[in-house]
């Protein structure tokens, strides 16, 4: 099994930007269909991006699709969400997620394994 922990949250100004890290342990992430999530208060949790194990394809909310990039780094065991363009309604708390997937999955149920979170606030 793989474990996870995220990075990079923080509080910034709406406009602003954020790079939030994953780094897995346990298990190559390489085998790992790659997932970011959300959750704002009083809200579900929010599919955000996904990426295959390759990186050859890619996936994206349309709320945050041309102002956020999902990469990874396969050598690093390391995911990436870079978040431009910030707005307030992008704050949550922001999880990465793992699956085994055979292909790109969106849903949470589809992912066996989470971080716990981290903070992203965008003041206005």
């Amino acid at each position: 099994q793989v474990q996870l922990v995220e990075s990079g949250g923080g509080l910034v100004q709406a406009g602003g930007s954020l790079r939030l890290s994953c780094a897995a342990s346990g298990r190559t992430l390489s085998s790992y269909v790659m997932g970011w999530f959300r959750q704002a208060p009083g809200k579900e949790r929010e599919f955000v991006a996904a990426i295959t194990r390759s990186g050859g394809n890619i996936y994206y909310a349309d709320s945050v699709k041309g102002r956020f990039t999902i990469s990874r780094d396969n050598a690093k065991n390391t995911v990436y969400l870079q978040a431009n363009s910030l707005k307030p309604e992008d704050t949550a708390v922001y999880y990465c997620a793992a699956s085994r997937s055979v292909g790109y999955c969106s849903g949470d149920g589809c992912y066996a394994y989470w971080g716990q979170g981290t903070q992203v606030t965008v003041s206005s």
